[in-house]
């Protein structure tokens, strides 16, 4: 949703309460995309502080299914954001851009809310996700989900920089590596 902004440049003091649907459907992160779900209205208070100076407030809430870091099931991950912002309207996009201020959810007067909320959403991301703590991922070898099956894949990886020891005791039991080979 995007809202005007100039009808709070009439006065110093002028106040604005919105609540705003989120129209985004998911949300486009650096290592994948996310479906939105569990929105609630974005609630902003907006205040006109003098000097063409706003002060954006509010507070978002909504869920992410992110994929488990271990066995890639969805979870839902829930977010309550605090949005704080202080919106200098004096300065053009250039010179915002020169000063390292970028501001990608303002529009010349125009506030652009999922913008606004994705670029809170950034910095909350969390860096694992897990369904539960004790997930035990998928293997390896086949990709079977280990929290509900249990694979008869051989999971031991052994090093190949130990395959000269490997060798060695392999002759201790009477196995020779040419014979071990044409096991494998």
């Amino acid at each position: 949703m995007r809202i005007n902004l100039t009808e709070l440049f009439t006065r110093d003091g002028k106040e604005l309460d919105v609540a705003a649907e989120l129209e985004m459907n998911s949300f486009h992160a650096p290592d994948g995309e996310y479906e939105l779900v569990d929105r609630t209205p974005v609630r902003l208070h907006i205040v006109n502080i003098g000097n063409r100076t706003l002060t954006v407030a509010g507070k978002a809430g909504f869920a992410l299914m992110i994929p488990c870091s271990r066995c890639l099931e969805p979870v839902k991950v829930p977010f309550s954001l605090d949005l704080d912002r202080t919106l200098d309207m004096k300065l053009s996009d250039q010179q915002r851009a020169e000063a390292l201020e970028e501001q990608p959810y303002l529009q010349g007067y125009t506030l652009d809310v999922d913008r606004l909320v994705c670029d809170e959403l950034i910095l909350n991301l969390p860096m694992k996700v897990l369904c539960k703590d004790d997930c035990k991922g998928i293997c390896n070898r086949c990709g079977a989900n280990l929290n509900k099956t249990v694979c008869d894949c051989d999971r031991s990886s052994l090093d190949p920089r130990m395959s000269v020891i490997r060798d060695i005791f392999d002759q201790f039991r009477g196995e020779s590596p040419e014979r071990r080979d044409m096991k494998e």
